[in-house]
């Protein structure tokens, strides 16, 4: 793969990275002067009357006299070293869907492979403090999404996305993480060691420049391209503010699908899925619902088959059984189990803690159990 020096004219390049690190001076800008300019080297030594004629906003332009041009080094550093990229429009690494958006990012840091970028792929998104159950659920579905050959996009944060990233990751597929901080951040710093993991199997990419730290309205934006490079995204579990739902709204927009995993409905977690549900997302359960609602894609395996049996169930004796068969996938108190079974209170945590162990049960708030259906 050639470097990104190499495929760039050092003035060039040292022109884009100036010109996005200018306040204000975003993708509209930087088309209007593409389309005016055989290049963009120049650009930055117009004078403002020329860049406003040229239709670039008056204190946008203004700006350009203001160019740190210390930090525009500090990016050329950092794109020294090994598995670090820089890829702009027109370059044909570029992701082709995420091209197809409104205001895609003219700039592109990757750490990893930037091939991957445009391999077909899946956002997954959902709560940062999921139950049990949906982060399972969130394992479980990149796991076999990816083994089937999707790439597994999401956002790097903690709960669902972190969830996600493993699956892929252990699914033996690629996973791709768009983050909301410079290239050279990782947030959170409890994710340092699984952004290192998505580095090697997959790629991490973000439109912010080096040095740039935690800002809330940076995650928006980082929301519009995990949709963007995506064909469709599976909202796994997710609150009514979930940051989730802005991300499906962006797909909406982008005219890509909209996929949303149902809940209980006594889970304050499953009302965004629903609420998108109602709105026309396409409810899934199985890995294969998911697959069947997303656009035909070239050189994907067919998704591993599932055993819907539960052999660990089987092996379980009686009185275990009976406390399964008391449990429902909405979570309920212990002294209805034991009225249900009618063993003894102590029996009955203990066998629950046993079977919460073995992936059968799923601890809730405020000392209640569900049982976890079969995985998918």
């Amino acid at each position: 793969m050639t470097t990104t020096k190499e495929r760039f004219d050092f003035r060039e390049l040292r022109a884009w990275l100036g010109l996005w690190r200018t306040p204000g001076f975003g993708p509209a800008a930087f088309s209007r002067l593409l389309e005016a300019l055989p290049g963009l080297a120049d650009a930055v030594e117009l004078p403002a009357a020329e860049l406003e004629r040229l239709g670039v906003d008056p204190k946008v332009a203004a700006g350009l006299a203001d160019i740190d041009w210390s930090a525009v080094d500090a990016d050329l550093r950092w794109l020294e070293a090994d598995n670090h990229h820089l890829i702009r429009w027109g370059d044909p690494l570029y992701p082709p869907l995420l091209a197809e958006i409104g205001a895609a990012p003219p700039l592109l840091f990757v750490v990893g492979d930037p091939g991957h970028l445009s391999l077909p792929q899946l956002a997954m998104v959902g709560s940062r403090n999921p139950s049990a159950g949906g982060r399972d659920t969130a394992y479980d579905f990149a796991a076999h999404l990816a083994a089937a050959g999707l790439a597994i996009t999401s956002g790097l944060a903690l709960g669902i996305d972190t969830a996600v990233h493993r699956g892929a990751l252990d699914g033996g597929g690629v996973t791709i993480a768009v983050t909301a901080t410079g290239p050279d951040r990782i947030y959170p710093a409890r994710n340092r060691d699984l952004a290192h993991a998505i580095a090697e199997h997959g790629a991490l990419v973000t439109e912010f420049p080096t040095g740039t730290g935690v800002r809330a309205d940076q995650f928006p934006r980082r929301n519009r391209i995990i949709s963007g490079l995506s064909l469709g995204t599976l909202v796994v579990e997710a609150s009514l503010r979930s940051g989730s739902l802005i991300t499906a709204r962006y797909a909406l927009e982008q005219g890509r699908e909209i996929l949303a995993i149902p809940g209980s409905i006594h889970n304050p977690l499953s009302k965004g899925c629903h609420r998108l549900i109602r709105q026309g997302a396409k409810l899934v359960e199985t890995a294969e619902d998911v697959l069947e609602e997303l656009p035909p894609v070239e050189h994907m395996n067919t998704a591993p088959a599932v055993d819907d049996s539960t052999p660990q169930d089987e092996a379980l004796d009686e009185e275990y059984q009976q406390v399964l068969a008391a449990l429902g996938h909405d979570p309920v108190p212990v002294d209805l189990i034991v009225q249900r079974t009618g063993l003894t209170p102590g029996a009955v945590s203990s066998m629950l803690l046993v079977l919460e162990l073995k992936g059968l049960v799923a601890a809730a708030s405020g000392g209640r159990y569900a049982r976890i259906g079969t995985r998918q």
